[in-house]
């Protein structure tokens, strides 16, 4: 793959949350891009159509699950693989987001960060 072939964004506003992911991720070679909100992460896939999207559940102007939603309704970003990473750890939000078309669900406190890497490498 190419770099510009590896795009990821992540979607999450806990900047530095986001700039541990970001560094760790270009290390391994990911071109990476960020949004720090639900409506911006979602103009993102759109215009630069990643190869996956990290997507964080409590989110300012759209939360994940709404984006997921509206993802849904779209062919072409239906395609990319979106894994859930959140605190809400609860059965109830996992199947949630799986219904709603996640490829995989992380528990933010659960994780490191070579199982993040791990999981996104199971997806492209």
């Amino acid at each position: 793959m190419r770099m510009k072939d590896k795009k990821i964004l992540i979607i999450e506003d806990d900047t530095f949350l986001s700039n541990i992911y970001k560094t760790k991720l270009t290390k391994e070679g990911f071109s990476i891009l960020m949004a720090d909100n639900g409506e911006d992460g979602l103009a993102l896939m759109k215009s630069e159509k990643p190869v996956l999207v990290l997507l964080d559940i409590m989110l300012p102007k759209m939360d994940g699950f709404e984006v997921l939603e509206r993802v849904q309704k779209d062919a072409k970003l239906k395609k990319i693989p979106i894994v859930i990473m959140s605190n809400l750890g609860q059965d109830s939000d996992v199947e949630k987001g799986k219904t709603l078309g996640a490829v995989d669900y992380i528990v933010k406190s659960d994780t490191t960060l070579e199982n993040v890497i791990t999981t996104i490498n199971k997806y492209l």
